[in-house]
């Protein structure tokens, strides 16, 4: 009989505790192989809807369909040990009223098996968080810079700049504090805004091109990784996978033209 002690995932309240303490750290994921390595290393792994434009070709998230959603963050599940697995809410699964946002958060967890969802907005989607979390779901908040609401602002554009907006922004991250978030997405917000709402709110904030005064970070990974031909400014790569792709490819490329295939002793006869 083993003696090992099962390893157990990072949960919610786990998270919510992280307030001010040891920051959060973060990335997204979207299949079992790269949510294998992340697992390792991340207190909560991210199933974003940016996967439409990562992994799919799409020129933002308003395409992603939840089936899709909740395809990749099985994977991701399946892949994971111990980080808490967040889920994104597609554009269009949670909008039009709490009850239809119950109805597709539950269909994400139940088909999933992640810990939470995520859904962007702010005071307007207060009421639906804390329909939500009453019933059971845990809701990680997103404001600043919602790409699902990228037609709508103009762009993918920092947020904050003017500081006459401000206290909008704040007026945002405290009502879905209220409301029963448990953490909350601060994205592309300039570095004193960012610092504002990390200190005007009890639960802890996550930032993206935001401020080292938030209570963690995420990035995508991806973009960490230089693997995606173009990344926004505010990432730092630690890595270089597209040239290192790129060179493998080539080289195998040039290995079958000239006919120098694997030896015998990598071919089945």
């Amino acid at each position: 009989m083993s003696t090992q002690a099962p390893i157990r995932r990072t949960t919610v309240p786990q998270i919510a505790a992280r307030k001010g303490g040891e920051p959060i750290v973060s990335l997204t994921s979207y299949h079992a192989h790269t949510a294998a390595i992340v697992d390792a290393h991340a207190d909560f792994i991210l199933v974003g809807d940016s996967l439409g434009m990562v992994m799919h070709g799409m020129e933002s998230t308003v395409g992603v369909p939840l089936d899709l959603m909740i395809m990749h963050g099985r994977a991701v599940v399946r892949g994971t040990r111990q980080a808490l697995v967040v889920v994104d809410m597609p554009f269009g699964s949670y909008e039009e009223s709490p009850s239809v946002a119950f109805r597709n958060a539950a269909k994400i967890m139940k088909e999933t098996g992640c810990g939470a969802v995520k859904l962007e907005g702010g005071k307007r989607m207060a009421e639906t968080i804390r329909f939500l979390t009453e019933r059971g779901i845990p809701v990680m908040a997103h404001i600043g810079l919602t790409p699902q609401s990228s037609h709508v602002m103009g762009g993918f554009k920092t947020q904050g700049r003017d500081e006459d907006s401000w206290p909008l922004h704040i007026k945002d991250a405290k009502a879905v504090s209220d409301a029963g978030a448990f953490a909350l997405v601060v994205e592309g917000v300039v570095e004193p805004l960012a610092r504002e709402i990390t200190q005007a709110i009890e639960i802890p904030t996550i930032g993206i091109g935001a401020s080292s005064a938030c209570d963690g970070q995420i990035l995508v990974l991806e973009d960490m990784l230089g693997l995606n031909p173009w990344v926004p400014k505010f990432v730092k790569k630690y890595g270089a996978l597209h040239e290192a792709i790129e060179k493998a490819v080539a080289d195998y490329a040039e290995e079958v033209k000239s006919r120098a295939f694997p030896g015998e002793d990598h071919i089945y006869r």
